[in-house]
């Protein structure tokens, strides 16, 4: 088992270059099932546990798949097994985005029921509701779910609850069924919009995305397509607050800025200064392609001379507050002024850091789904254990700026979501190294 080692107290500058975003790349990934010949080329995924998981689910299919740095190539014509074992499956809950591919391809799956982090129900009925609307049979089997069908249905499938990984496989499911589907209350995730444009790429049909109706029509077959993963709005925003944190002075390259209001907004209330960098500024010509929503910027990000100011959030679904920035957004208000209200509306059981932050001096009360962070005028380094993939990046922020050592368990959580994360806060000068615990 690996510890991170961090002693705090030192203000972060420099360059740092955000990666690709797991949460696109790992449905992308799952989309190259639904190419009948070809192979499809996957640049700028980053080098992750869960991307590691999902490429070795494939394999286990029969996809083959080679990786260079950040390109993958994946050739799935091959794929004759269309089983999703539990023994991947229970670490990642994405898995579970194989199940459309599969259904829309092959008309069969056997899928294990998904695991992934401790952080609440995540229930997959929507998923399997919707397949049944487009005419599969669907069981749950010894903890599997099986599908069987013939060419799927078109259907009118109206979410009960918005669900982004729901919206996400009954999109690839669509694809290639027969007739116009649409997905109602759907999500509107920057992650969604970059994977409609990918299956476009590979010949699908779809209308709508990034908005609460997508609209599918479809076709008899796709194929194989190259294509760049949007870069990682969670970890741009992450970088924010270190940045922020430390009262450091970091340049953010490839950062997708207009994927990131809500987040950009409230981090610039508490009282960050988050500054777009001009094209002659930024000299990487290549994180300026036009495309919109999904484009890279360059962005300068420091502390204001007024200090962190307290503010009340509120999670959301897109384009909300994310919940994958609740931590990181907690950790920076324990040292604001003032008291700051946070609510988590997506997870039930998303504040298991708390008891780990008041190991270090916070002062936060957890009331249910409510968190109130009382400023405190420093945190202590202490050990600390990590509980989940965010929880473990605050964690490592709140030791950017305590007092002393702290040192954080667990680390296999960070690895499932950040590439290199203490290599990327040594080299903006954060005293941080990775260890083998005793």
């Amino acid at each position: 088992m690996e510890s991170i080692v961090v002693r705090g107290g030192r203000k972060l500058s420099g360059e740092v270059i955000i990666d690709g975003a797991k949460n696109s790349a790992l449905p992308l990934i799952a989309a190259t099932l639904l190419a009948e010949n070809g192979c499809s080329r996957l640049d700028n995924v980053p080098d992750l546990r869960d991307i590691n998981t999902i490429i070795r689910l494939l394999e286990g299919m029969g996809a083959v798949i080679s990786r260079q740095g950040g390109r993958l190539e994946i050739t799935t014509s091959v794929v004759g097994n269309c089983q999703a074992p539990y023994e991947l499956v229970k670490t990642m809950r994405a898995s579970i985005l194989v199940l459309g591919p599969l259904m829309a391809r092959f008309g069969e799956a056997r899928v294990s029921l998904p695991g992934g982090c401790a952080i609440g129900a995540r229930p997959v009925n929507l998923h399997i509701k919707g397949l049944e609307m487009m005419g599969a049979r669907i069981s749950v089997e010894h903890g599997y779910i099986i599908g069987q069908a013939g060419r799927l249905k078109g259907a009118d499938i109206n979410f009960d609850v918005t669900t982004v990984t729901g919206t996400e496989n009954l999109m690839m499911a669509a694809v290639l069924a027969d007739g116009v589907t649409v997905l109602r209350n759907a999500a509107r995730e920057p992650e969604i919009v970059d994977l409609a444009s990918f299956l476009r790429k590979m010949g699908a049909q779809i209308e709508g995305d990034g908005t609460h109706t997508i609209t599918i029509t479809g076709v008899e077959k796709l194929l194989a397509a190259d294509y760049q993963v949007m870069p990682d709005r969670i970890e741009a925003g992450t970088f924010m607050v270190a940045a922020g944190i430390s009262d450091g002075d970091v340049v953010i390259k490839n950062a997708p800025l207009a994927a990131m209001a809500a987040v950009v907004t409230k981090l610039q209330e508490i009282g960050l200064l988050i500054e777009p960098l001009s094209p002659e500024e930024d000299d990487d010509d290549e994180l300026h392609e036009d495309n919109g929503l999904l484009a890279g910027v360059a962005v300068r990000v420091r502390r204001g001379l007024d200090g962190l100011k307290a503010l009340d959030v509120r999670t959301m679904p897109y384009p909300g507050f994310p919940t994958d920035m609740q931590s990181q957004a907690m950790v920076l208000l324990t040292l604001a002024e003032g008291t700051s209200v946070i609510s988590e509306t997506i997870f039930e059981n998303r504040f298991m850091h708390v008891f780990e932050l008041q190991r270090m001096g916070a002062d936060i009360e957890v009331e249910g789904r409510t968190a109130i962070v009382r400023g405190v005028a420093a945190l202590s380094g202490a050990p600390v254990m990590a509980s989940d993939l965010r929880a473990s990046a605050g964690l490592v922020l709140a030791g950017l700026a305590a007092e002393g050592e702290t040192v954080m368990s667990r680390v296999y959580h960070l690895d499932r979501g950040y590439a290199g994360f203490e290599k990327k806060l040594k080299a903006l000068g954060a005293d941080i190294k990775r260890v083998e615990e005793n």
